[in-house]
Protein backbone atom coordinates (compact mmCIF):
# COMPACT_ATOMS: atom_id res chain seq x y z
CA UNK A 1 0.00 0.00 0.00
CA UNK A 2 1.45 3.59 -0.73
CA UNK A 3 -0.06 6.65 0.30
CA UNK A 4 -0.17 10.22 -1.14
CA UNK A 5 -0.04 13.12 0.68
CA UNK A 6 -0.52 16.44 -1.93
CA UNK A 7 0.56 19.90 -0.84
CA UNK A 8 1.42 23.19 -1.45
CA UNK A 9 -1.77 24.23 -3.41
CA UNK A 10 -3.74 27.91 -2.95
CA UNK A 11 -4.50 31.14 -4.33
CA UNK A 12 -1.95 33.05 -6.64
CA UNK A 13 -2.09 35.52 -9.47
CA UNK A 14 -2.10 34.74 -13.35
CA UNK A 15 1.99 35.36 -13.70
CA UNK A 16 2.74 33.95 -10.78
CA UNK A 17 4.41 30.65 -9.55
CA UNK A 18 3.82 27.98 -7.14
CA UNK A 19 4.73 24.19 -6.10
CA UNK A 20 3.59 21.46 -5.49
CA UNK A 21 5.04 18.62 -3.39
CA UNK A 22 3.67 14.80 -2.78
CA UNK A 23 5.37 12.32 -0.04
CA UNK A 24 4.77 9.27 -0.20
CA UNK A 25 4.85 6.11 1.83
CA UNK A 26 6.72 2.79 0.77
CA UNK A 27 10.55 1.64 0.79
CA UNK A 28 10.92 1.58 -2.78
CA UNK A 29 9.56 5.06 -3.67
CA UNK A 30 13.13 5.02 -6.55
CA UNK A 31 11.31 2.54 -8.63
CA UNK A 32 8.26 4.20 -8.70
CA UNK A 33 6.86 6.20 -11.94
CA UNK A 34 5.02 9.09 -10.71
CA UNK A 35 3.10 11.30 -12.15
CA UNK A 36 1.06 14.72 -11.84
CA UNK A 37 -2.94 15.20 -13.21
CA UNK A 38 -5.44 18.02 -12.62
CA UNK A 39 -9.15 18.51 -12.90
CA UNK A 40 -11.12 21.46 -13.57
CA UNK A 41 -14.83 22.21 -13.10
CA UNK A 42 -17.18 20.12 -15.57
CA UNK A 43 -13.71 18.76 -17.18
CA UNK A 44 -12.28 15.11 -17.50
CA UNK A 45 -9.27 14.62 -15.39
CA UNK A 46 -6.39 15.54 -17.31
CA UNK A 47 -2.27 14.48 -17.72
CA UNK A 48 0.09 17.24 -16.58
CA UNK A 49 3.49 15.54 -16.30
CA UNK A 50 5.13 12.18 -15.32
CA UNK A 51 8.54 11.33 -14.07
CA UNK A 52 9.52 7.07 -14.55
CA UNK A 53 12.90 6.06 -12.68
CA UNK A 54 16.01 6.23 -14.40
CA UNK A 55 16.74 3.78 -16.80
CA UNK A 56 18.42 2.62 -19.73
CA UNK A 57 16.08 5.28 -21.73
CA UNK A 58 16.69 8.71 -22.15
CA UNK A 59 12.95 9.48 -21.98
CA UNK A 60 11.94 9.31 -18.56
CA UNK A 61 9.65 12.39 -18.41
CA UNK A 62 6.68 13.77 -19.96
CA UNK A 63 4.78 16.51 -19.93
CA UNK A 64 1.53 17.87 -21.32
CA UNK A 65 1.73 20.45 -24.37
CA UNK A 66 -0.19 23.04 -22.37
CA UNK A 67 1.99 22.76 -19.43
CA UNK A 68 5.64 22.74 -21.46
CA UNK A 69 7.93 25.32 -20.91
CA UNK A 70 6.32 26.45 -17.78
CA UNK A 71 5.93 23.18 -15.41
CA UNK A 72 9.07 21.31 -14.63
CA UNK A 73 8.31 18.00 -12.69
CA UNK A 74 11.40 16.48 -10.02
CA UNK A 75 11.80 14.19 -7.34
CA UNK A 76 13.73 13.73 -4.21
CA UNK A 77 13.98 10.23 -3.53
CA UNK A 78 15.97 10.83 -0.16
CA UNK A 79 12.45 12.17 0.79
CA UNK A 80 9.75 9.92 -1.11
CA UNK A 81 8.44 13.02 -2.58
CA UNK A 82 7.85 14.52 -6.11
CA UNK A 83 7.09 18.29 -7.05
CA UNK A 84 5.85 20.17 -9.20
CA UNK A 85 7.09 23.64 -9.82
CA UNK A 86 4.64 25.83 -11.84
CA UNK A 87 5.73 29.36 -13.11
CA UNK A 88 3.56 31.60 -15.69
CA UNK A 89 0.52 30.69 -13.95
CA UNK A 90 -2.86 31.07 -16.08
CA UNK A 91 -6.52 31.11 -14.91
CA UNK A 92 -6.89 27.90 -17.01
CA UNK A 93 -4.20 26.21 -14.98
CA UNK A 94 -6.78 26.37 -11.62
CA UNK A 95 -7.95 23.13 -11.05
CA UNK A 96 -7.77 20.55 -8.13
CA UNK A 97 -4.00 18.85 -8.49
CA UNK A 98 -3.23 14.85 -7.91
CA UNK A 99 -0.02 12.90 -7.72
CA UNK A 100 -0.55 9.75 -8.76
CA UNK A 101 2.23 6.69 -8.24
CA UNK A 102 2.48 3.72 -10.44
CA UNK A 103 4.77 0.95 -9.01
CA UNK A 104 5.39 -1.10 -11.58
CA UNK A 105 7.64 1.97 -12.92
CA UNK A 106 6.04 2.36 -16.22
CA UNK A 107 6.25 5.90 -18.02
CA UNK A 108 2.66 6.87 -19.10
CA UNK A 109 0.11 9.61 -19.84
CA UNK A 110 -2.83 7.29 -18.95
CA UNK A 111 -4.47 7.80 -15.67
CA UNK A 112 -5.23 4.41 -15.72
CA UNK A 113 -1.76 3.63 -15.46
CA UNK A 114 -1.61 4.31 -12.15
CA UNK A 115 -2.46 2.77 -9.17
CA UNK A 116 -2.04 4.79 -6.34
CA UNK A 117 -3.63 8.14 -5.65
CA UNK A 118 -3.33 11.48 -3.49
CA UNK A 119 -6.60 13.32 -2.58
CA UNK A 120 -5.32 16.12 -4.45
CA UNK A 121 -4.55 19.62 -3.70
CA UNK A 122 -6.35 23.17 -5.01
CA UNK A 123 -5.28 25.20 -7.38
CA UNK A 124 -6.82 28.55 -8.02
CA UNK A 125 -5.23 31.13 -10.38
CA UNK A 126 -6.85 34.62 -10.20
CA UNK A 127 -6.56 36.87 -13.98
Amino acid sequence: QVQLVESGGGLVQAGGSLRLSCAASGRTFSTYTMGWFRQAPGKEREFVAALAPRSWSSTNILYADSVKGRFTISRDNAKNTVYLQMNSLKPEDTAVYYCAADTFGFLSTGGGEYNYWGQGTQVTVSS
